[in-house]
């Protein structure tokens, strides 16, 4: 390979993406079908979604409410008239020969998606439409070159999702695509799962000398289901179509797939001549009309999207860019937060969170579901150490008990272990002063330049008190009779 260097300095890097979301609805788009994730082979399935002759499709409305969503998520203009088209291609998984889409009017177009780029500041990744579509079903190959459909996914409502080729890099198209998944998850119109395919990117990459007009030949990687592999291929495929092109080669049009073993493309199929798929009109499902008021009704009910979240989150919440980074790409620990912010106002509420908690639910391999302290109980317990009540020691201590029992309330724990803090100033002074007046070598020596005695006379302290005395006053009370 080329020095990585080199090649960004000469060539510049176009990426476009294509997103399919499938749609959470309860039903499929034309038929009554059951919309869910089936290990079960063609049990979900009717004679609409199959194709079988005579039949005819009926138009989901709920699907078209969620485009509306995506559209309004993503700050694309919604189109007051839109309507379907007949894509034709000819594959086993596809039973009528044709997918209903939409290529000439789509539902939603000219948005965007912020990301946050490596030095803090702000891009817009343009989206050029996001479609409404069905999905097709799935070719399943067996060890002795057989195969076999299953047409429980024909039907699926999807969304197509387009950017134009403004993407300029691996970390772009990550934060995109990751941007992108938050946005669809937190309007809950998709579960956005890539192991079951409910969010699937292709993502089409060319490269070429800067200061030239033309965008270069591109390349599409299709079937990745991670980030992380997303990156990677894109990593090396730039790398790839700059060194042909500068040992005179030309980029082949192609499909291409990530190797996650030899971490490199490899070739899936030749796209030299572009494919004629005979799109028309159609004639079974009307035009889409969307009244001015649907939209606006659809729009105030919204909810906070990720980067709204993130600046409230940073803004009023005071926590750090990073803190709210880690909630805002977590919903289920945002959630978490968020609860327990209706019961304590503490800064200290994200530490426990981010450090005990996720600590707590990855030591017993848990979903934070699951976990036995709820955000009341965690908020009870932070109160309890905010108002000098107990210290961090009897904090972590109580902390621990209640990941055991679900049972146990925070200040009952206090009173059966005795962990309330001793803050009374007179009864811990007369137990320095004893202290002091046990160890006099250890206090000649401290006085003589030996401060670091200073840690053995807290522990005799903290011993003496069964270690719930205030630290604060502790110390204070130590220094004045050491010093």
């Amino acid at each position: 390979m080329i020095d990585k260097k080199l090649a960004y300095n000469n060539y510049e890097v176009n990426i476009g993406i294509e997103v399919h979301v499938q749609l959470n609805t309860k039903s499929k788009i034309f038929c009554p079908c059951n919309n869910n994730f089936s290990e079960n082979p063609n049990t979900n399935i009717c004679q609409i979604c199959t194709g079988q002759p005579g039949t005819l499709p009926v138009m989901n409305k709920e699907v078209i409410t969620s485009a509306i969503k995506a559209g309004l998520g993503t700050n694309c203009d919604i189109a007051y008239i839109s309507k379907f088209d007949r894509k034709h291609y000819f594959y086993p998984d596809l039973p009528k020969n044709y997918q209903i889409t939409q290529n000439y009017i789509p539902i939603c177009s000219n948005g965007y998606v912020q990301i946050r780029l490596e030095d803090n500041s702000i891009k817009n990744i343009p989206i050029v439409r996001i479609h409404i579509e069905e999905d097709a079903g799935k070719n399943i190959h067996g060890q002795y070159n057989e195969s076999f459909v299953d047409l429980n996914r024909a039907g699926t409502p999807l969304l197509e999702i387009v950017t134009g080729p403004e993407i300029s890099s691996s970390y772009e198209a990550k934060e995109y695509l990751k941007q992108l998944r938050l946005i669809m998850l937190y309007l809950k119109i998709s579960t956005a799962n890539m192991e079951e395919g409910a969010f699937r990117a292709d993502t089409n990459i060319s490269v070429r000398k800067k200061n030239t007009q033309t965008l270069g030949t591109k390349c599409e990687l299709k079937n990745i289901n991670s980030f992380k592999f997303i990156g990677d291929a894109i990593e090396y495929e730039i790398q790839r179509q700059i060194e042909l092109l500068e040992s005179g080669q030309r980029v082949i049009q192609e499909t291409r797939l990530w190797d996650t073993n030899k971490k490199k493309t490899v070739v899936m199929r030749n796209k030299e001549e572009a494919a004629d798929y005979r799109y028309f009109n159609d004639p079974d499902l009307p035009y889409i009309k969307i009244e001015q008021e649907e939209i606006n009704n659809i729009k105030q009910n919204l909810p906070v999207l990720p980067n709204q979240k993130f600046e409230i989150l940073v803004s009023k919440n005071g926590l750090t860019q990073a803190e709210a980074e880690i909630l805002v790409n977590d919903t289920e620990l945002l959630s978490y937060y968020e609860e327990a912010s209706k019961y304590t106002q503490s800064k200290h509420l994200i530490n426990w969170i981010l450090r005990n908690l996720l600590s707590t639910v990855k030591e017993q391999k848990i979903p934070l579901n699951q976990c036995k302290i709820t955000p009341k109980r965690l908020a009870k317990l932070i109160d309890l150490y905010d108002k000098n009540l107990i210290n961090n020691r009897a904090a972590q201590e109580i902390f621990e008990i209640m990941s055991q029992d679900e049972t146990k309330d925070p200040i009952d724990i206090v009173k059966e272990k005795g962990l309330e803090q001793i803050e009374d100033t007179a009864e811990l002074e007369k137990i320095i002063k004893g202290i002091v007046e046990a160890n006099p070598k250890q206090v000649e020596q401290y006085k003589s330049g030996k401060t670091k005695l200073f840690g053995f006379f807290v522990g005799q302290a903290m011993q003496k008190t069964q270690g719930n005395a205030d630290p604060q006053i502790l110390n204070e009370l130590l220094k004045k009779y050491l010093d």
